[in-house]
């Protein structure tokens, strides 16, 4: 079983790049986020006809996430996270896909910093962890995919200056990430890949993609009862170099049966 997640950075403007990803890395269940688009405009049909069953959590302009399922119908259990029923950001949604419990999530930028937007995105990030606690004490299968927003350690973004006052690197930030590897959920990517620099996002900006200067947001989690089926897992970086891309590229894990 082949699951991604896939920011792909407003999905009506790069239908084409996710239908071409689709039908050549044909993953089971894709985590979208930053959908960009309202309910009404998700493109249901298309999707559709690539063979793929949807739910989705839509917002107008920005954020907006969804889960699709190869071959079937996801099961929508939770279209928000828990714990402020005053947020309304399209940000998280879950759903039952063959028997594992799958959570699309989109957190928080929370640029600049410090200020509003910094505080938003830890107060997100803790309640996130108390939600994922609760799921992993039942002991079900789950996965935790998504844009975390969040660069985990110092090899996870290329070397530079640069980010030194952004929202992804500061400390709360990684004690954020932290908190959820203390609790047991296992970083796929990093189990497989445990070696060097992983990058899954480039900036449109100063050349970062033809530079390779990128930085590790995208992360799958994975629930006790998942580690032992995890079999493999990468980044699709060809997707971050078509005409149009964008700015992340999907990464992927698969399951043994």
């Amino acid at each position: 079983m082949k699951i991604a997640t896939f920011n792909i950075n407003g999905v009506n403007r790069r239908l084409d790049n996710l239908l071409a990803w689709l039908n050549a890395s044909r993953p089971d269940v894709v985590c979208l986020q930053e959908l960009k688009a309202t309910d009404g405009q998700f493109p249901k049909a298309a999707i559709e006809a690539a063979g793929y069953g949807a739910v989705w959590r839509g917002q107008s302009g920005w954020n907006g996430v969804a889960i699709l399922a190869r071959d079937g119908e996801p099961i929508m259990t939770r279209a928000e996270l828990p714990g402020d029923p005053s947020d309304t950001q399209g940000r998280y949604i879950e759903a039952a896909v063959n028997g594992i419990l799958i959570a699309s999530l989109y957190a928080p930028n929370g640029n600049p910093q410090p200020g509003p937007k910094f505080d938003y995105k830890l107060a997100w990030h803790d309640r996130l962890a108390l939600h994922a606690a609760e799921l992993f004490a039942t002991g079900l299968p789950v996965v935790l995919a998504g844009d975390y927003n969040v660069v985990p350690e110092p090899r996870d973004i290329y070397p530079t200056h640069s980010y030194d006052d952004n929202a992804l690197i500061q400390p709360e930030s990684r004690a954020a990430f932290q908190r959820l590897l203390d609790q047991g959920w296992l970083d796929a990517l990093r189990k497989i890949l445990p070696e060097g620099a992983i990058y899954t996002f480039w900036d449109y900006r100063r050349n970062r993609w033809q530079r390779d200067a990128g930085l590790r947001l995208d992360h799958i989690l994975l629930s006790t009862k998942l580690k032992r089926r995890l079999g493999g897992a990468g980044i699709d970086r060809y997707i971050r170099g078509m005409e149009g891309a964008s700015d992340h590229a999907p990464t992927w894990i698969t399951l043994r049966n």
